[in-house]
C-alpha cells in the first residue's frame, strides 16, 4: 500500500497523510485510562442495582403481606431476620445482599435482637415500625410502616 499525497495549506504539497506518534501515544494513553477506569464504574453499578433490587423487594414484600392479610383474613407478617441475612413473607425468606444493610425497628411483640417482624392485620392496620436500608458506601431510605392504617412511606437517610 502507497502512501498517498495531498496538498496541505500548513505542510504543502508533499506532505504525507496519516497519524503523527504523539497522536498515536494521546489515543493510547485515553484507552489505557479507560480500560482502569471501567472495573470501578462496573462494581459500582453493581451496588446500586443490588441496592435498588433489595429497596424494591422490601416495599413489595411489604405489600404483598398487606393485601394477603387483607385477602385470607389472618395475620401476615413480613419478617427480617439480620443475623442471618433473610427478609420476606412467612416462609418465603430470601437472603439479602453483603453490600447491603438492614435495621430494624419495630413493636416489642414482633422482634428481638437479630430478628423481627411487620405484622399486618387482616383490617388492614399492622403492628407499625421501620425498616431502614443503608448502601455500603453510605446513604439509603428508611421505610416507616403506620400501625393504625398499615401504609408505608419511602424516606431518604441523609448520612
Amino acid at each position: 500500500m502507497s502512501a498517498q499525497r495531498v496538498f496541505s495549506p500548513l505542510y504543502g504539497a508533499s506532505s504525507i497523510r496519516g497519524f503523527t506518534l504523539l497522536e498515536l501515544m494521546v489515543v493510547l494513553a485515553i484507552v489505557a485510562l479507560l480500560i482502569v477506569s471501567t472495573p470501578f464504574a462496573v462494581a459500582k453499578a453493581y451496588e446500586t442495582m443490588q441496592y435498588r433490587a433489595a429497596v424494591r423487594h422490601v416495599l413489595t414484600g411489604l405489600k404483598l403481606a398487606r393485601l394477603e392479610a387483607m385477602r385470607w383474613g389472618r395475620d401476615v407478617a413480613f419478617q427480617v431476620e439480620l443475623d442471618k441475612r433473610l427478609y420476606g413473607v412467612e416462609g418465603k425468606l430470601t437472603p439479602y445482599p453483603e453490600q447491603i444493610e438492614l435495621r430494624l425497628l419495630v413493636a416489642a411483640t414482633e422482634g428481638g435482637q437479630s430478628a423481627g417482624a411487620i405484622r399486618f392485620y387482616p383490617d388492614g392496620s399492622s403492628t407499625g415500625g421501620q425498616i431502614d436500608i443503608l448502601r455500603s458506601a453510605g446513604g439509603g431510605v428508611r421505610i416507616q410502616v403506620d400501625w393504625l392504617l398499615g401504609r408505608f412511606v419511602q424516606r431518604s437517610l441523609e448520612q
